[in-house]
């Protein structure tokens, strides 16, 4: 089977895990013995198209604005036209190189457009990867108004989306139970975890700890976005209630709208025990992590939806600990405790979250007992293997 794979953003120089997830999820299709085409976007580019092979992988490269460090606006309107630039540098490509389905992953909402026409085209099953319910994330943040036409611009683009799929991927089982209760277009949508492909662990170096004079400190690493919805301020108090713990340091390596409170605060406060680092090449990433002790992340406690953040895959894969807060209600808080994978609360639960890093702090036999149950959550539930499967089965 010939499967057309259209993403954002994609490997080698991408920094996000959704560019990870979206390359492994590619090899396994192959190796399976499906014939893969992957369609991203690429503003850099110098002409409308180019056809590049990443470990084997056909990447047809499409022309369009950039996406990356520019103002909301500019990008709201780039994205808006990434189906119209697509269409535009591939639909000749496409008309005389049919494919047998379509895989498509949101972020972004604006895939539909190109999906319906390549769907009515070539008369096949389409499955869209849903890892952010947008625009709503954002109204349950405060940062836009239900009913602006702001709002009700994107909320057009995202039903497009949702209409163009055959079946949907989500996250959460939380969330599905929500959706057969409000939509009639539920039978769509199942239950599609995160995914890895599981490699054997390897016994790490202390390069960056040595370049970063942390050889002696206890590291929370946080890596990845930056921003509103992760709710960086919750991570700061964590730190500021651990300043004058003479061990625990605390390491942010990415990019994003709140970087600028990261560095005010650590300024205002004199926080020498964070560190911030701007992103790094996946390679660094995975590198990097790996000789550091704890996984950190944040969820706004404003977010309705349920959402499972791509860096606790890597987390789980490197054996480290979790730690981190979540909106209430979010089943990864479940998931991830009683698993002893490590310890998730409510964002909110501050003396909580102090008390679960002072355990792992004080105890390298916890730490590397609860990494280990982590890496074992992963092989079950969220491995390569079996997100492949589960597309495949829905587009046969």
């Amino acid at each position: 089977m010939k499967i057309l794979i259209i993403v954002d953003d994609y490997m080698p120089s991408s920094i996000k895990v959704a560019a990870k997830m979206m390359h492994e999820l590619a090899l396994e299709f192959t190796a399976k013995g499906h014939e893969i085409t992957i369609l991203t976007p690429a503003p850099s580019l110098s002409k409308n198209i180019d056809i590049q092979y990443i470990d084997g992988i056909k990447v047809l490269l499409f022309k369009s604005g950039n996406l990356k460090n520019i103002s909301k606006i500019k990008r709201a309107i780039n994205e808006s036209l990434l189906s119209f630039f697509a269409w535009k540098a591939t639909g000749s490509y496409f008309k005389s190189n049919p494919h047998d389905a379509i895989v498509y992953y949101s972020p972004t909402i604006f895939w539909g457009n190109i999906v319906g026409k390549l769907k009515k085209l070539w008369h096949v099953k389409s499955y869209l990867v849903l890892r952010d319910i947008f625009p709503q994330w954002t109204v349950d943040n405060g940062l836009m108004k239900k009913g602006t036409p702001i709002y009700l611009y994107f909320k057009f683009f995202e039903q497009i989306n949702y209409k163009k799929a055959d079946h949907i991927g989500i996250m959460s089982p939380l969330y599905l139970n929500f959706l057969k209760a409000t939509r009639k277009d539920a039978y769509k949508f199942e239950v599609l975890n995160n995914w890895t492909k599981i490699n054997p662990l390897k016994t790490p170096s202390d390069y960056y700890r040595k370049q970063l004079n942390l050889e002696d400190k206890i590291v929370f690493f946080y890596g990845g976005n930056i921003g509103h919805a992760q709710d960086m301020q919750n991570l700061i108090r964590l730190a500021k209630r651990l300043k004058e713990n003479a061990v625990a340091h605390f390491l942010f390596v990415g990019t994003g709208d709140e970087v600028s409170l990261i560095l005010s605060e650590i300024e205002a406060h004199q926080l020498n025990n964070i560190t911030y680092l701007p992103s790094v090449d996946q390679e660094t990433y995975f590198n990097m992590l790996s000789e550091f002790d704890i996984g950190l992340f944040s969820l706004h406690p404003g977010h309705k939806t349920h959402n499972f953040p791509g860096k606790l895959l890597g987390y789980m894969e490197l054996s480290k600990p979790i730690l981190g807060s979540v909106n209430p209600g979010n089943d990864l808080k479940e998931l991830v405790n009683t698993c002893n994978a490590g310890y998730v609360f409510d964002n909110g639960e501050d003396e909580d979250l102090y008390q679960a890093a002072l355990l792992l702090i004080e105890s390298e036999t916890l730490r590397n007992k609860i990494g280990m149950n982590a890496r074992e959550l992963l092989v079950s539930h969220f491995s390569v293997e079996q997100a492949c499967s589960l597309i495949l089965n829905r587009l046969n």
